[in-house]
């Protein structure tokens, strides 16, 4: 796999993963389900909680990877950032 599919690829589980986690975490919050007249009774909690823990998870390790695939891009720019001459 070449590296534009391979970043692509994780760009699209990071975005899965994010959505994941930020569902989740709206959907176990008290405020919310109270907002639209549920309670913990009405939704199965252990299963999305498990859906966030493990969403979660995966999105810090693909954040990681994502990191690692563009380290080099990132020096760069931090170089020209805080090395950049004034004018």
């Amino acid at each position: 796999m070449n590296r534009i599919k391979l970043n692509y690829f994780i760009d699209i589980l990071l975005a899965i993963s994010f959505i994941l986690v930020g569902l989740t975490g709206v959907l176990k919050t008290g405020w919310f389900l109270r907002t639209v007249g549920l309670n913990y009774a009405s939704i199965p909690i252990r299963t999305i909680s498990f859906i966030h823990d493990w969403s979660g998870i995966a999105f810090v390790l693909l954040a990681i990877l994502h990191l690692i695939l563009h380290f080099n891009w990132l020096v760069a720019m931090t170089k020209q950032f805080v090395f950049r001459k004034r004018a």
